[in-house]
């Protein structure tokens, strides 16, 4: 049946994800869909989705990927009732609040990559990231009370270079040459953080007798099959075959570790009632899709002057309407 909205019914698809409107001539990424193997997963119904959450608040809290699939979701709604921007704040839209006044539900998005606090590098600061593993972000943090369902998502931005306080010292760094910290890798520190952040939620929204829906959205493999800046990073229009790739790797050891901590902070979470903490596990479904980027389609038609020796691609984020459009289903 194809997508519920297309790049031009949909005002807040962000441009460099706007594959379609941007001259990507292929649209058979459209119309696959993933079909789980126990359940029937139905088409996203945007009127079932606003009785569910009339007056309540959801908030999309992490990188880059917690924002694609936050306009995803605006999108899908967008096509039954119009959102209201009704706050903003933050270069690249990194702080915005929606509200859909026919059922009175909140939609927002929190710029945090790390969960915690941390100082992104910058051209005056650092040239490399400096992570807090253990204090929760509070400029999401500190809403929480506001709050009545929560997706996380986080990942990308474990991989560059970095420095790690705990407990107000440096615990080592991820490749920091020239400054005399020790090489601890990001995986236990990216697993700290989901930590921190789940042990914020879960003691917060204990005490405010409110509850909460917790999502943690697993890693989003990438798709580059060559250099960013080369024709053809990501040149696929077909989903993979099942059994032609595997979930493997750094993008195994990265979803492992969101389980294995949701799973933990499950178990934390019963004591108290209210409380739904669920992995909303999108690894290999979005790993069987490198035709959903935007790829060189993320600047508008990259190849208008013929084929470009240079290119810049992206091969991490999702096209608008895309594969990305499925996680909202399942959380529906």
């Amino acid at each position: 049946m194809g997508p519920l909205y297309n790049g031009t019914t949909c005002g807040t698809i962000k441009e460099g994800q706007n594959c379609i409107t941007h001259g990507r001539p292929d649209l058979g990424y459209l119309y696959w869909r993933w079909q789980p193997s126990q359940c029937n997963l139905p088409r996203f119904d945007p009127n079932t989705f606003f009785n569910l959450l009339s007056n309540k608040h959801i908030a999309f809290v992490g990188d880059s990927m917690a924002r694609n699939q936050l306009e995803s979701l605006l999108c899908m709604l967008a096509t039954a009732s119009y959102p209201n921007l009704v706050y903003k704040n933050g270069e690249d839209n990194k702080f915005r609040r929606w509200h859909f006044a026919s059922h009175n539900i909140t939609v927002s998005v929190y710029w945090s990559p790390f969960l915690v606090k941390g100082v992104e590098k910058s051209k005056t600061g650092p040239d490399h990231n400096e992570l807090y593993v253990d204090i929760v972000d509070e400029r999401w943090g500190s809403d929480l009370e506001h709050i009545d369902m929560v997706v996380l998502s986080i990942g990308h931005w474990f991989l560059h270079p970095a420095v790690y306080y705990e407990g107000g010292s440096v615990l080592g760094c991820h490749y920091c040459p020239g400054l005399n910290h020790t090489e601890i890798g990001f995986y236990d520190v990216m697993r700290k953080a989901i930590k921190t952040a789940l042990k914020a939620i879960i003691e917060r929204k204990s005490t405010d007798g409110n509850g909460i829906d917790v999502f943690l959205t697993s890693f989003s493999p990438s798709h580059f099959e060559g250099e960013w800046d080369k024709a053809g990073a990501c040149p696929k229009t077909k989903p993979y075959e099942e059994g032609e790739k595997m979930v493997e790797g750094m993008d195994a050891d990265m979803r492992s570790i969101a389980i294995e901590e949701m799973e933990a902070a499950k178990v934390n979470a019963k004591k108290f009632k209210g409380l739904r903490l669920e992995t909303l596990d999108v690894t290999k479904l979005s790993l069987m899709r490198p035709d959903g980027h935007p790829g060189p389609y993320m600047y508008p038609f990259p190849f208008a002057n013929g084929v470009q020796e240079h290119v810049q691609n992206d091969c991490v984020h999702w096209c608008l309407p895309g594969p990305i459009d499925t996680w909202n289903q399942i959380v529906l």
